[in-house]
């Protein structure tokens, strides 16, 4: 089972809830920060790194003694990363997103590939936990790319261990929060009660309906802000599985780099309960309405 902790903005305390949640599951569990643009989810769990390896994403590279200036790559590529300007072809590869066309449709088989640096994958182990991250190299434009090579390896260490997963999604409704959800079993959405926090889980609702995926909530520093959050969960029949009060102590904590669960027996129990909740959801037969 792999269970994605998402949110419609940053700052709701998504990995906050991803660290906790994998301390607590007691099945064998594969910690993921999929946020490679801004990684931190080691930050709480405090893996002992094993290996690390770079990432490449394939590119285009021209032979001009070849090419005939003919356009028709740069007419097929929707991205621009291979255009002809005047008597000159340029490739921008930081603009490709290595799909193969340009240099299938060539008809002077003058387009070749060549690597790119995007990021890095980080494997390791926090406990019993297992943990991968991927972080995404300084300046590079889209994360998607590494996100998939991450999820591929992923379903690898899955299919070995049998195990589960939760992957610390990326903020927000964008292309790569919707690329690291879509092969999920479970979206656990965490938000707060403030109308920021409601106005932008109403958009991360209505971006992963489309998915068919089970979903609930969690509300984080409940107590403050208003009903609105618990008011559309109702009428929208999505559970809200758990509610974290809004503490000092816990913000301290997780300021600090702590795992909140570890705080008290009380907020062990919470997370424990949550735990327990998306497993029998999933496992249990009882699929949440979304």
């Amino acid at each position: 089972m792999i269970i994605s902790i998402a949110s419609g903005k940053g700052g709701t305390g998504k990995t906050m809830v991803s660290a906790s949640l994998a301390s607590v599951w007691e099945r064998p569990m594969t910690a993921v920060d999929l946020d490679v643009e801004e990684p931190n989810l080691h930050i709480f769990l405090k893996p002992e790194i094993i290996s690390e390896e770079k990432v490449y994403l394939e590119v285009p590279q021209v032979d001009e003694s070849r090419c005939n200036l003919c356009r028709k790559c740069s007419d097929l590529c929707q991205f621009k990363a291979i255009n002809v300007m005047g008597s000159t072809l340029l490739t921008f590869p930081e603009m490709c997103h290595a799909c193969g066309g340009c240099m299938a449709i060539c008809p002077e088989e003058a387009i070749s590939w060549e690597r790119r640096e995007i990021g890095t994958i980080s494997q390791g182990k926090s406990g019993r936990i297992d943990f991968l991250m991927g972080s995404l190299r300084v300046g590079e434009a889209m994360s998607p790319p590494l996100m998939r090579v991450v999820k591929t390896k992923l379903a690898k260490d899955l299919d070995r261990s049998g195990g589960d997963a939760i992957i610390d999604a990326p903020p927000g409704v964008s292309c790569p929060a919707v690329s690291a959800v879509m092969d999920s079993d479970y979206i656990l959405l965490v938000t707060e009660p403030t109308p920021f926090g409601f106005h932008d889980f109403k958009l991360a609702v209505e971006a992963f309906t489309p998915l068919k995926k089970s979903m609930a909530t969690v509300i984080n520093r409940s107590g403050m802000g208003d009903e609105g959050v618990r008011k559309f969960c109702k009428e929208r029949n999505i559970p809200i599985l758990a509610e974290i009060p809004f503490d000092r102590d816990i913000a301290g904590a997780y300021s600090r780099g702590k795992v909140v669960a570890d705080l008290s027996w009380e907020l062990k129990s919470l997370f424990s309960a949550l735990a327990g909740s998306i497993y029998e959801r999933n496992i249990g037969g009882q699929k949440c309405a979304r």
